[in-house]
């Protein structure tokens, strides 16, 4: 029997989360994002009942930081495992997904849909290349839906 795309661990578990992209964004060990410092002994692990899933503490700045600093998941309380699984069906639907699919999917609220899928949408935006008509993809179509100063010859 075929398995879900979305049954792997990183999906599921937000250690398993943490994991997957610490992997991704740190693949020769964490980086702080305040200092710089890559040294592996001059950063460690805070471990606990109550610190955060990921935590790491500098040394040699004396910050403590996660994978989420300096990402599109900064400032976000949703789950690590969540933006993963919004990430892959964005990814991998063919015609996109709305926003209040999203919010169907998460069983979240329209504003945590928005600017969930609003990060995501401008993280992969190419960076340097503006659209070759200068418009946004929401204006696509229709002269009507423009903006008086969009409206060119």
């Amino acid at each position: 029997m075929a398995k879900s795309v979305l049954s792997a661990p990183h999906f599921q578990t937000e250690e398993a989360a943490f994991a997957y992209v610490e992997a991704r964004l740190w693949p020769h060990g964490p980086t702080c994002p305040h200092c710089g410092n890559v040294d592996g002994a001059r950063i460690g692990r805070l471990q606990g009942k109550t610190t955060r899933t990921g935590l790491r503490k500098c040394y040699a700045c004396r910050k403590p930081f996660t994978v989420r600093i300096g990402s599109i998941f900064e400032d976000s309380h949703l789950a690590l495992h969540l933006w993963l699984q919004v990430i892959h069906l964005m990814c991998a639907s063919k015609k996109g997904i709305s926003t209040r699919q999203i919010q169907r999917f998460l069983s979240c609220s329209m504003k945590t849909a928005w600017h969930l899928t609003h990060r995501i949408r401008e993280a992969m935006a190419e960076r340097g290349r503006p659209a070759a008509d200068g418009r946004t993809g929401r204006h696509r179509g229709s002269r009507r839906n423009l903006h008086w100063r969009q409206v060119g010859p």
